[in-house]
């Protein structure tokens, strides 16, 4: 990793990985059980999603509905938080609170994506009171909600770019004299989108030399997870939590 840490969220030795959802592939993806035991497996950095309930409740979820993984059903946002309480991943666990994450595991920085814009605000005013800001980088495909999440918070919030400015930056290591937004920390990014490589040696290089962190999601495969890391990469987000950990043992930068 040969980047300067830019803000105290990114304070890790050596490359970081990150639980995505928690660890996604036991099918109980955003909970308290699956965050729990990537936590006892030695993760401290997890990836998680927030929407906002009718009643301004922030909610861990990926989807703008219940149905796909819930035995509930319907939008959050039209939904309050006692029916969204009701409601079980898997049949099995509830959907939690993110403020219930913060302080149910006070060791672990989160790394969220905005899913809607209503839940912006809420998550930063959330931020300010339990003052999580050294623990949160927010990220979202919309460069727009994240530029508006800097602009509120300022310097104190790390924030990863949205699409444009993922953009930005692939068309900056080809040559092309652009400028992507400085208040950045980190290019949280595919390896390939539409079948377009993303993070190869150029890209890693261009991101580091604006100081910026390189993360990749979602990584599954232990030969990708090893390319990735020979190429210098600064993070990896996956489903398979066990594997990354074996990956990183097996370098020697598990930390």
């Amino acid at each position: 990793m040969s980047t300067t840490t830019r803000h105290p969220y990114l304070d890790h030795p050596g490359p970081i990985p990150f639980a995505h959802r928690g660890g996604a592939a036991d099918g109980l993806e955003n909970t308290v059980a699956q965050f729990r035991r990537a936590v006892e497996r030695g993760y401290r950095y997890i990836e998680t999603d927030v929407h906002l309930t009718r009643d301004g409740r922030l909610v861990a979820f990926h989807d703008a509905t219940l149905d796909r993984v819930t035995d509930g059903a319907g939008r959050i946002a039209d939904l309050p938080w006692d029916d969204v309480r009701q409601a079980r991943v898997g049949g099995k666990e509830p959907v939690p609170l993110f403020e219930e994450l913060l302080e149910t595991f006070p060791g672990v920085r989160w790394n969220v994506d905005v899913k809607a814009e209503p839940a912006l605000r809420p998550l930063l005013e959330l931020l300010e009171r339990a003052d999580c800001w050294d623990r949160v980088c927010v990220g979202s495909f919309s460069e727009a909600r994240v530029v508006r999440a800097q602009r509120l918070a300022g310097p104190r919030l790390a924030t990863s770019y949205g699409t444009r400015g993922v953009l930005g930056l692939r068309l900056r290591s080809w040559g092309v004299p652009l400028a992507p937004r400085s208040s950045a920390v980190a290019a949280q990014v595919p390896e390939s989108q539409s079948g377009i490589p993303v993070v190869d040696r150029r890209f890693v290089r261009t991101a580091h030399a604006r100081r910026l962190q390189v993360h990749v999601w979602t990584i599954n495969d232990p030969d990708r997870m090893h390319r990735l890391l020979d190429l210098g990469v600064d993070g990896i987000m996956t489903d398979h939590i066990d594997t990354l950990r074996a990956v990183l043992e097996d370098r020697g930068v598990w930390a």
